[in-house]
């Protein structure tokens, strides 16, 4: 089948679609579709999306097939249905709750994360966030009421939000995530039946073989009997491999490039060759301190990252669904890029070039990102990357995870009492790292911006490790010297501008600090939620 070619008004508000034409061989119930709690993009839109199979629009919405009972992804290779037989959902749990079960061959359970309900609602998103990370499940488990308070708001608003968003309760949601990353597990991975179920929240295999066969229809025996485990995520280490997807363009070169040029000796590992990165890695939840090791490879001609992950503690497994969604995180693999850059239309209109798909790479821990951001305070990348080597060194833990020995970043409290010696730095410099340790170590859950106080930690420092540590999209250093002297660059490349022109700031004899502080907080407001892949780009464009 041909590819159809959207106009670029479309390609903004489009999802698209593939589905299953075959008959589930389960077939045995006749879902229930409400149109009212399905797309709320237009049918036209959709269907014109779906029938081209455009990776881009992977995830961003679902099709559910009436005549079969499934629900797809727009990458189904299956022949598509007619399309009154179609029925179409902006995300995966609206399909689940009408009645459909994901397809077996495009496995929805995979796809890259859909944020349709991102933006009105900052409770649903702080509550989403809860729910992924395991509030609702596991062994620790809260209340309903617990999560809600948690929140500031009450259970029976926060119920009413999920019902008017996703279109069902926030315990059927975590219910459904704890299935879907199961069935991802049979599906891709070697890993018994009870280690599945333990990593994916369950307590008790009656309980995880219960919801499994209601909502599927299939034991989770019989579904592994019919799957091939894949294979395509091999590396040298013999973890839990799983494939990553992502929703293209995803310049993973880039994101590579960047990491190399900043790579911790023994905790950071990168392979010219294959474009693999691999770290140590530790983070805490439910007061337990998950530690390990994780690598990532392309996946050639798929829109694909191969993950391996190897915990220092076997029974750590049932963190694994936390440590998936850690690693996701880190490496922005669900990003809408189509709808990030057209943000970029101002700097655009200046000269800038857009390198498509180049996201934000992350660091293990806000931690972490604070003190490459301390180290590299008016020096090269280059040369605070050989202290932040001289410091991982001197402060962190070798730990043996897998069979070899691996690094990992140090505690905030080994760098609180660090006395430093080995570095040729300011004083002043060494007391702000030591004052970060002592306030991370005594505060760890407390937010950046919280560390203004620590004497030496400006608000640069600060937005970094927000940018780079907690993943936050709208960070926008335009204080930064490399992005300044980029943004004059392409302003006073300008001539022959009309004073009524927003950038005829390029024109003037002089440029001051006030003027281009102006600019800048007027670009930071039209660029918003985006500032942090406009930082990148910026930081990107100076490299070349």
């Amino acid at each position: 089948m041909g590819k159809v070619t959207l106009s670029p008004s479309l390609t903004y508000r489009y999802m698209m679609t593939s589905t299953h034409n075959q008959p589930h061989p389960d077939n045995e119930l006749e879902p229930v579709l409400e149109p009212s709690i399905a797309c709320y993009l237009p049918n036209d839109v959709c269907r014109q999306a779906r029938l081209s199979r455009d990776a881009r629009f992977d995830g961003r919405f679902f099709i559910g097939v009436k005549t079969t009972g499934i629900y797809c992804r727009s990458i189904c290779p299956a022949s598509p249905p007619k399309e009154q037989n179609v029925v179409y959902f902006d995300s995966a749990i609206k399909a689940s709750q009408a009645g459909l079960r994901p397809c077996l061959r495009c496995r929805p359970d995979s796809a890259p994360e859909s944020n349709a309900w991102q933006g009105s609602s900052t409770s649903l998103q702080r509550a989403i966030s809860l729910i992924e990370g395991g509030s609702l499940s596991g062994e620790n488990a809260q209340s309903l009421t617990e999560l809600s308070a948690r929140l500031g708001i009450s259970s029976r608003y926060l119920s009413r939000l999920f019902n008017q968003q996703l279109g069902t309760s926030p315990k059927k949601y975590a219910l459904y995530r704890q299935l879907m990353f199961a069935k991802q597990l049979l599906h891709q991975t070697s890993l018994s039946i009870t280690d599945v179920a333990m990593a994916a929240g369950f307590n008790s295999i009656r309980r995880f073989n219960e919801v499994f066969k209601s909502q599927l229809l299939l034991t989770p025996t019989q579904l592994r009997k019919t799957q091939k485990v894949n294979k395509s995520a091999e590396t040298n280490s013999q973890g839990i491999k799983l494939l990553l997807d992502y929703r293209p363009p995803y310049s993973w070169q880039d994101i590579w490039s960047f990491y190399q040029l900043r790579a911790v000796d023994g905790m950071e590992w990168l392979n010219e060759t294959t474009y693999a990165y691999g770290r140590s890695f530790a983070f805490s939840f439910n007061e337990q301190t998950v530690t390990g090791v994780y690598e990532v490879v392309p996946v050639k001609g798929k829109n694909q990252l191969a993950l391996t992950v190897e915990f220092e503690q076997t029974e750590h497994i049932r963190y694994l669904h936390q440590t998936v969604r850690f690693i996701r995180q880190r490496l922005d693999l669900d990003a809408d890029m189509d709808v990030i850059e057209q943000s970029f239309e101002p700097l655009q209109n200046l000269g800038m070039k857009v390198k498509q798909g180049l996201r934000i790479p992350g660091t293990a821990s806000v931690f972490e990102a604070g003190c490459r951001a301390v180290l590299g305070q008016q020096v090269s990348v280059i040369q605070a990357s050989k202290l932040l080597n001289i410091l991982v060194k001197n402060y962190g833990a070798v730990k043996r995870v897998g069979g070899r020995d691996v690094q990992f970043f140090p505690s905030a409290e080994s760098i609180a009492a660090a006395s430093l010696d080995e570095f040729k730095m300011p004083e002043s410099r060494k007391r702000a790292l030591n004052g970060l340790g002592d306030f991370v170590a005594k505060n760890p859950f407390a937010c950046p911006s919280k560390w203004i106080d620590i004497k030496g930690i400006g608000p640069w420092t600060i937005a970094y490790a927000q940018m780079r540590g907690e993943s936050n999209p709208d960070v926008f250093l335009g204080g930064d010297l490399v992005i300044k002297n980029r943004i004059k660059a392409l302003l006073l490349a300008l001539s022959d501008l009309p004073d009524n022109n927003p950038f005829a700031i390029a024109n003037k004899a002089e440029f001051t600090p006030r003027l281009y502080q102006t600019f800048v907080n007027n670009l930071a407001k039209q660029v918003s939620p985006w500032g942090s892949y406009l930082t990148f780009q910026l930081w990107s464009q100076n490299e070349n």
